[in-house]
């Protein structure tokens, strides 16, 4: 049961200079260290879709990272929504 409160998933929306820098490679990189599953997507918008799940503390640290100066290209905002997790998911992947 404890296990079940410690998995979350994180669904983030980063604006900024974020397509055409390597920005989906980078998190896709942070968040398979942390052990993480999920997708970094470009929007039509300029925007990249990033959807981790996994343990709630490295979805936390990979929140932390993708709002941090070391990204390449510019962050400007991270909008984020928390829920559960919803499985199905294998990999991190890029598209």
């Amino acid at each position: 049961m404890a296990e079940e409160q410690d998995t979350a998933r994180l669904t983030a929306w980063v604006h900024g200079l974020v397509q055409g820098v390597g920005f989906r490679w980078w998190t896709r990189s942070r968040a398979l260290e942390l052990g993480l599953v999920g997708t970094a997507t470009n929007l039509r918008d300029g925007r990249v879709e990033v959807v981790a799940e996994g343990a709630k503390d490295n979805c936390e640290r990979l929140l932390t990272a993708l709002r941090s100066d070391r990204s390449p290209g510019r962050v400007d905002h991270v909008a984020e929504r928390w829920s559960d997790p919803r499985g199905g998911l294998r990999g991190f992947v890029e598209r």
